[in-house]
């Protein structure tokens, strides 16, 4: 599936299909396939970097976009393995490299062409440092507070605008972490092949429609394929995607594709309960509702023993 296209063009089945890469440098296309990949005892080292382990993946595993992709039957009691395939490390049939999805904002578009920071859909820039934004934006909230009426210069105003800058960088300090520092090599070889559960990991978030948070629980599960992740990371995974201007049904997913790239397992499952504060605050204020949502990979969206046990020890007390 080609990411430039508009998402007004796809239809409801491709959506699904699609993974959101907003957060990763290059466009994703999750294999669901179950056959495409198998376990390997001889894996890459767990503190080798993500795009070292990528790259040391046997060409035939990672078919060419375009072109069917070719059955591998799993050998012995191995498992297959969830891959993730890049669209932009092959060349396209014309023998030329594949362009860059494109972003409201490139570098190519004039005045940006100096910018390092185009591939994230809500953020088209990364400034040296984010505190080189805080003058600008305590400025903004300034002018936010005349528009609401209030008096800036007022003692308990004083130093607001400064204060409420500080406070938005914190709660989308996301956009400054990575995967690949987050992990800092915690995915560790290991012959262990049962169902990992992280339920109940406490999320913080940003409504991107209203600014306003949101909050609730994430439930992480998966199955290992010869490695396994630091159960700290799973949480710090949350903590990366969390805090950036979010929509929950986004968020779900891009967890469950940073957990599939930082061990390649058979399967991810993650199940996101979330409370909206632009429910509850205003429009229909409905003070008790949650929002539910759900991202199956692998053997947990095809198998549903797997898929059931999970949201068995999900659910449990």
């Amino acid at each position: 599936m080609s990411f430039t296209r508009q998402l007004s063009e796809m239809s409801a089945s491709e959506l699904n299909d699609a993974i959101d890469d907003t957060n990763f440098p290059q466009a994703h296309i999750l294999s669901r396939g179950r056959n495409n990949s198998v376990c390997s005892t001889s894996s890459t080292s767990g503190t080798s970097s993500l795009a070292d382990r990528a790259q040391a993946q046997p060409e035939e595993s990672v078919p060419n976009p375009g072109t069917p992709a070719e059955e591998v039957v799993p050998t012995g009691n191995q498992r297959p393995r969830l891959i993730l395939k890049t669209n932009g490390s092959s060349p396209d049939s014309d023998g030329t490299q594949p362009k860059t999805p494109m972003t409201p904002r490139t570098s190519t578009t004039p005045g940006h062409e100096k910018c390092t920071f185009h591939h994230d859909l809500e953020l088209d820039h990364k400034p040296p440092t984010r505190e080189a934004l805080l003058p600008d934006m305590a400025r903004s909230y300034r002018l936010l507070l005349g528009g609401l009426g209030e008096n800036p210069d007022r003692q308990g105003l004083i130093k607001t605008p400064e204060r409420a800058a500080k406070a938005m960088l914190y709660f989308t300090k996301g956009y400054d972490q990575s995967l690949e520092d987050v992990l800092n090599g915690a995915v560790f070889d290991e012959d262990h092949d049962e169902m990992v559960v992280v339920k109940d990991i406490e999320m913080f978030s940003m409504c991107e429609h209203h600014l306003v948070p949101f909050y609730g629980k994430v439930s992480i599960g998966y199955l290992p394929c010869n490695k396994i992740l630091g159960l700290s990371k799973l949480a710090r995974i949350v903590e990366i995607f969390s805090r950036r201007l979010q929509v929950q049904e986004r968020l779900t997913k891009q967890i469950a594709v940073a957990v599939t790239q930082a061990v390649q397992p058979a399967g991810v499952a993650v199940v996101v309960e979330g409370v909206h504060m632009c429910m509850v605050m205003r429009g229909v204020q409905k003070i008790n509702s949650k929002t539910v949502t759900s991202t199956m990979l692998g053997v947990f969206r095809d198998d549903p023993k797997t898929r059931e046990e999970f949201l068995n020890l999900v659910n449990s007390k």
